[in-house]
């Protein structure tokens, strides 16, 4: 039996997103996704438990199969582990953003005018990361470059400040705002906030800055920090459920996930997290994968919940068409090919266009498996799964996919 799990991140959305009061799954042309999910079983599912933010980091270790409430210990640490940063147990990561702050005399009057610094390429974000650690790293702190605008701040035997650490907001969270109210303004979190500060000065006059805008570039001209957390233990993932995983994705926080629970990551060439990726690429790592001994492929496509932070409908909509045209009906293909085998479909979280962040509200998912036929809906959206199973946790949907639904969730 072949296992597939298509990740949408962010696809989910509300009725108002668009003209006539489609959501893009409603709008999307995605005939393989439509004619699967009318063979399939269909619901909604809790990805994000209550009290946790509603997160790319807990909804995937959700449908992972891990449970958020057990094992999450902060985002950060699953990107550093993609990355190569080498945590102690009393270590502490913080996600680094390279965003773009307006123009003001005070940092707390900037304005966030960009998440993610113009799409900022990850060679000009390297430098960048560079020049921050040259002046502000030491053995206590150093900075480490990601890809793109996503990057990590480590510091040495910083675990025991967590409790003081409050007040670090996602960017893509408060785009368009003035940042003073997302600051932090007590305990340890003004020493975090003085090196947002200080990179300010050293990146606004940096050359790779100053060459962007001269090209009408958004500058990268902050860093901003957020999502510390320390270091996890997820156990292995095959021990888990007795079955050989892989992940493909092009960012750092799902490869983290498949390292630490290990899974074999997957690379892909041109994969970008954005409505620009490599489909096709990522078809084709997930088929060799499969065909290579590989018994579970996690594809991880990324590109809606970017278009949704952006308020970009219709590149929303695209993304969902490309996942079908050039990911699911070539996967499909060459499962049909294979034998037996098992489809998932569904997102993270949803990430709605009209406020372009995450909400935790449950998102749709379908379940196809080959030669059976169950009862479906005709074409798989938000409002036809609300009809059908309720999944009231994330992190038993593994068990579901796999066939074991009489299991109890396992600590993990």
């Amino acid at each position: 039996m072949k296992y597939v799990i298509l990740l949408c991140d962010g696809m989910a959305d509300r009725p108002t997103a668009l003209p006539g009061g489609k959501t893009p799954m409603e709008a999307a042309y995605k005939p393989c996704m439509d004619a699967l999910a009318s063979r399939s079983r269909v619901g909604l599912v809790k990805t994000v438990d209550d009290g946790l933010s509603p997160g790319s980091d807990v909804a995937n270790l959700s449908v992972m199969g891990y449970d958020p409430l057990r094992c999450y210990t902060g985002r950060s640490p699953l990107e550093a582990a993609s990355i190569g940063v080498e945590m102690n147990e009393n270590d502490l990561t913080f996600r680094c953003n390279l965003v773009t702050l307006s123009d003001a005399v005070n940092y707390s009057d900037c304005i966030m005018e960009d998440y993610c610094a113009g799409d900022i390429s990850t060679e000009e974000a390297s430098l960048l990361i560079k020049a921050v650690d040259d002046a502000l790293g030491n053995e206590a702190m150093r900075f480490y470059p990601g890809v793109s605008y996503r990057h990590c701040l480590l510091v040495r035997d910083g675990a025991g400040l967590m409790g003081e650490l409050s007040g670090f907001t996602p960017p893509h969270d408060i785009s368009g705002k003035v940042i003073g109210p997302y600051l932090p303004s007590t305990g340890k979190g003004l020493e975090f906030l003085s090196i947002m500060e200080k990179s300010r000065e050293i990146l606004s006059s940096h050359p790779v800055n100053a060459d962007r805008v001269a090209r009408g570039k958004h500058p990268a001209n902050s860093v901003w920090l957020w999502g510390c957390g320390r270091k996890p233990a997820l156990d292995d993932f095959y021990g888990l459920y007795g079955v050989k995983a892989a992940v493909v994705s092009a960012v750092d926080l799902i490869k983290g996930i498949g390292i630490l629970a290990g899974m074999k990551v997957c690379s892909v060439e041109g994969a970008t997290g954005y409505v620009d990726t490599n489909f096709e690429g990522k078809a084709e790592a997930a088929v060799s994968a499969l065909k290579n001994g590989y018994d579970l492929v996690y594809i991880h496509v990324e590109a809606p919940d970017e278009c949704g932070h952006r308020g970009e409908a219709e590149n929303k909509v695209r993304a969902i068409e490309l996942i079908d045209e050039k990911i699911l009906a070539p996967v499909k293909k060459a499962l049909d090919e294979m034998g037996e085998y098992s489809i998932m479909i569904l997102p993270d979280h949803p990430t709605p266009l009209d406020v372009r962040t995450h909400t935790g509200d449950p998102v749709p998912y379908m379940i196809y498996r080959s030669g059976r036929c169950e009862k479906g809906v005709s074409s798989f959206t938000e409002n036809n799964a609300a009809g059908g199973d309720f999944v009231d946790r994330g992190c038993r949907l593994m068990d579901i996919f796999l066939g074991r639904n009489g299991a109890s969730v396992p600590a993990r």
